[in-house]
């Protein structure tokens, strides 16, 4: 197997954007990661496109990378459409990788796009009830209530559980919410930038007890790209790029262990980095609870003592082991099949020391974990990628 490596990273604003469309952000992330590679599209021989809900909100389906890029010069390439819920960029980039470091290919596009709004934002929560498993809790009815993600619901009795659990409370996910939108205000693409403090976060609007609004990720549009290459190719052909070694992307799915424990356990094997051997790490904090309880999975803890590292401010910039520097699904917010390759490009930025005020001093390793789906009381996939940088 090769070495591979990722050249270059793009990354549109994370809005609320109804009516822009995957054609006009992908194209963007896309066009921007290989401006950063310093490689023309004609170099391109395969993209990976991920998505998780355009055949629910703007009806494309079966085609939507080929429709996507039909008016770009990556027109007529081989396109892999990519649908695996919320980790489908993740997943773009793991079969772009493995593609690279088989030989199969020397440079790979991995895009990962999502219209997440609509007018009609029944359509919107629609999409995110398809996440779920149906044949379980049964398809919607009449009565269904559209006003928010039923995702919450199994995160409000995460928290519920967690918190019985351990003694933590309320506060705790709180300052989960006011950490990453502290991060947030120094990231130019983030969704939300306002600060907040404790308070704001509590008295916010009720989404499912525990869980306010500002504990759960918003509804959201964006593009992310990378650029991936063997780093033979790199060495010979990108003389000025600025390289990120990939030493591990895995994918697993839920077994008799959370699949965070297992795509974690299993990338460190791989890379021969484990969670104390990297210096920042991007968590799938879907909601508040979710970035506590994936502190323990990872191994960053004892599980029980996640929320005393959000507590001592372990977990936040000018800490032991900063997490989620981008502002995370919270704040950065959360474009569904954009998420995993914006955490990425969230790595990039921090490994290649480009985050401005926001920067990790001396970051040269980097984890991102990227969730998607949920079935069985957890996630249906977790994809877990170690970043290096080379030089």
């Amino acid at each position: 197997m090769r070495n591979v490596v990722i050249a270059g990273t793009g990354m549109t604003p994370f809005r609320r954007a109804p009516g822009t469309g995957l054609r006009a952000m992908a194209t963007a992330a896309a066009d921007e990661a290989l401006k950063d590679a310093g490689i023309g599209a004609d170099a391109v021989e395969r993209v990976y496109f991920g998505n998780a809900v355009a055949p629910t909100v703007t009806q494309q389906d079966m085609i939507k990378g080929q429709v996507t890029f039909r008016r770009s010069e990556l027109a007529g390439l081989p396109m892999v459409n990519v649908e695996n819920a919320c980790a489908s960029g993740s997943s773009a980039l793991q079969l772009a990788v493995e593609a690279v470091a088989a030989g199969h290919t020397e440079v790979v596009l991995a895009v990962g796009a999502e219209q997440l709004t609509h007018e009609d934002k029944v359509r919107s929560f629609q999409a995110l009830r398809g996440s779920t498993d149906i044949t379980e809790i049964g398809e919607a009815g009449p009565g269904e209530d559209w006003t928010r993600s039923i995702l919450m619901d199994f995160y409000s009795a995460e928290a519920r559980d967690y918190m019985a659990r351990t003694g933590a409370t309320a506060t705790d996910l709180a300052l989960v919410a006011v950490k990453n939108r502290r991060h947030a205000a120094l990231n130019p693409l983030a969704q939300f930038t306002a600060p907040q403090d404790v308070a704001d976060v509590l008295a916010s609007r009720m989404i499912v007890a525990p869980l306010t609004l500002a504990m759960c990720s918003p509804l959201t549009d964006g593009a992310a790209a990378a650029l991936v290459c063997s780093e033979e190719y790199a060495h010979t052909r990108l003389p000025a790029a600025d390289l990120l070694r990939v030493r591990g992307c895995v994918m697993r799915g839920g077994r008799a262990r959370p699949p965070v424990t297992e795509a974690s356990s299993r990338v460190a094997d791989v890379s021969g980095v484990g969670v104390d051997g990297v210096d920042v790490i991007e968590l799938h904090d879907a909601a508040a609870p979710a970035e506590l309880i994936q502190y323990g999975e990872i191994g960053l803890c004892a599980p029980g003592e996640e929320h005393l590292l959000v507590r001592r401010g372990d977990t936040a910039l000018g800490g032991r082991i900063p997490v989620n520097t981008s502002g995370g699904l919270i704040s950065r917010g959360h474009a569904l099949g954009a998420t995993g390759l914006a955490q990425i490009a969230e790595l990039a930025t921090q490994l290649r020391g480009r985050a401005g005020r926001r920067q990790v001093d001396g970051a040269r390793v980097g984890l991102a974990v990227n969730c998607g789906g949920w079935m069985g009381g957890g996630y249906a996939v977790a994809v877990a990628t170690v970043l290096e940088r080379i030089r």
